[in-house]
């Protein structure tokens, strides 16, 4: 039976294509258990929704320091060995949180665990976008970022049996605990996973890179552009994984059962949307895609956060929500990654992505202090709507490298009418 693009994949891309999924979802896992946990800890630790949103910003914070680091670690020592690296780095730092009992406790450690999951975001996403074909790389690398609704989902199945068994008190310290779990990952990624060729053929003739290059000349240009939409994807997109819970349970004063009923909605959402996304950018281009995405998410906010709906409403928007916020993510690396050549691949799709979510991780902050004066959905609705306008206007100026050759044999050139030839070569 052929199951679409994943039965045109050989064993070697399959291999990689589960790795990078996995390490995605288990990391997905440990991330968003901050977010279920937040209403919790602001009862527990008597945190306000100012200390919340810090916690929140200086994870994304580190991830953008993490992201950019591992990606020039990457280009330096391998794909492979960077991810599996920051696949144990995050899965200790998750543990630890649950060891933590004060803000400044947390501070430190939310930073240290976003440093890893910047860094395999970025690292798993330049080798699944090496590793595949040109002519699916769009649907395939995309689908990766489905990881993200896998990991939540489990973290969210977890929560209520964790809760049903332990005390408050104690439950949310064991819950980080289980953040542990994706250390596991690390035997398969070193047993299985072959290095991406296109590392491995460019290491043999590489000179020392300096790590200003993605800044001068021909990639200035790209660079500024693609960390712009980052930012403004990510702003908006960290504004609602943030802030969505505590929205549900203090807003529309949902308790946790329905809670995580209205959030599985959003994650079958945010599942389905970078298949989707996937196969519209491989036909339209990244840029067109990235448009149309993010005028589908304005409009959804815009209702979810500003009209009087009712519960029935918000159900059917929540799978809106979270589809087109995980088609725009999930279509940033492979966007990023098509952009540079080898030799400074994970260096300039790591700043990007990385410095996009840096500067995205202000929203959450700026929508915790605003909310003291505007009221949590207007605070929420206006800073992610700003967000997607900003990554709009930098997605009209984004080069067109869909499907672009990445060798270093054809390096790619950025054109001046802001479009590159498209390159399909044949498997």
């Amino acid at each position: 039976m052929r199951l679409g693009w994943y039965s045109a994949l050989t064993p070697k891309e399959k291999r990689t294509y589960w790795a990078c999924f996995g390490g995605f979802t288990l990391d997905s896992m440990d991330s968003t258990i901050y977010a279920l946990m937040m209403p919790v800890l602001m009862t527990v630790l008597a945190l306000s929704k100012s200390d919340a949103g810090m916690l929140g910003s200086v994870s994304l914070i580190g991830s953008a320091i993490g992201g950019w680091g591992a990606g020039l670690l990457a280009d330096r020592y391998g794909r492979v060995r960077v991810m599996q690296g920051t696949v144990l780095w995050v899965a200790l730092f998750t543990c630890l949180a649950g060891l933590c009992s004060s803000f400044w406790e947390f501070l430190p450690v939310r930073f240290l665990q976003g440093i890893g999951y910047g860094g395999e975001a970025v690292v798993g996403a330049v080798l699944i976008s090496e590793a595949i074909a040109p002519a699916l790389r769009g649907r395939v690398a995309a689908s990766v970022q489905s990881g993200y609704a896998v990991g939540y989902a489990i973290s969210l199945t977890m929560m209520p049996v964790v809760f049903a068994w332990l005390p408050e008190a104690i439950a949310w310290r064991a819950f980080f605990a289980i953040g542990l779990l994706p250390a596991a990952l690390i035997w398969f990624i070193r047993r299985l996973v072959p290095e991406s060729e296109a590392f491995t053929r460019a290491a043999g003739t590489r000179q020392r890179v300096d790590l200003r290059e993605i800044f001068g000349g021909e990639h200035r240009r790209v660079t500024l552009i693609s960390t712009v939409l980052a930012s403004g994807i990510f702003g908006g997109a960290y504004i609602m994984i943030t802030w969505l819970p505590t929205y549900m349970r203090m807003v529309l004063n949902l308790p946790v059962a329905s809670t995580s009923g209205y959030l599985a909605v959003n994650i079958i959402g945010s599942l389905l949307g970078p298949f989707i996304y996937g196969r519209i950018s491989d036909g339209i281009s990244r840029g067109k895609a990235f448009m149309l995405f993010l005028v589908c998410q304005a409009c959804v906010v815009a209702v979810y956060t500003f009209a009087p709906i009712n519960m029935a409403v918000t159900l059917g928007l929540g799978l809106l929500l979270g589809a087109f916020q995980g088609g725009l993510a999930s279509g940033l690396p492979v966007a990023f990654a098509e952009l540079y050549p080898t030799r400074i691949r994970a260096n300039g799709a790591g700043f990007c992505t990385s410095f996009g979510r840096g500067f995205g991780s202000i929203m959450p902050a700026a929508v915790g202090f605003a909310s003291t004066e505007l009221g949590l959905p207007t605070a929420m609705g206006a800073f992610a709507i700003t967000s997607y306008l900003i990554a709009f206007i930098a997605a009209l100026c984004l080069p067109n490298a869909t499907g672009a050759d990445m060798t270093e044999e054809q390096p790619r050139r950025v054109q001046d009418g802001g479009d590159m030839p498209v390159v399909h070569p044949q498997r």
